[in-house]
């Protein structure tokens, strides 16, 4: 392995390290929204998959006999299905930054 070789790799190096902060930014810019129960339960979350909103109507908790399993069950689905559109949303992004490149597991 010669000098060139090793400027090479550095160079490589720098390039992973710049995908890697561009991904980075990218995951905290992307949002999605998903819902669940007809729109009872809305979550919006980031590519980083953090909650950011969660929006509950009111008509699911108005009435004394309110299920709270129901709404256990409408939180989760709602946040499950947002986690789902974040990972689409990344590999749609992961693809398009890779700029058609064919690496195993990024799509």
């Amino acid at each position: 392995m010669d000098f060139s070789d090793l400027a090479k790799m550095k160079e490589m190096m720098g390039q992973a390290r710049q995908m890697q902060e561009q991904m980075e930014r990218k995951l905290a810019e992307t949002t999605v929204e998903a819902s669940s129960g007809g729109g009872l339960v809305t979550v919006e979350m980031n590519g980083k998959k953090e909650i950011l909103r969660m929006k509950i109507d009111p008509s699911v908790i108005g009435s004394a006999g309110s299920d709270i399993e129901l709404l256990e069950d409408l939180i989760t689905a709602a946040v499950n299905e947002a986690g789902r559109r974040a990972d689409d949303a990344m590999k749609s992004s992961v693809a398009g930054m890779m700029g058609g490149l064919n690496l195993p597991g990024l799509t």
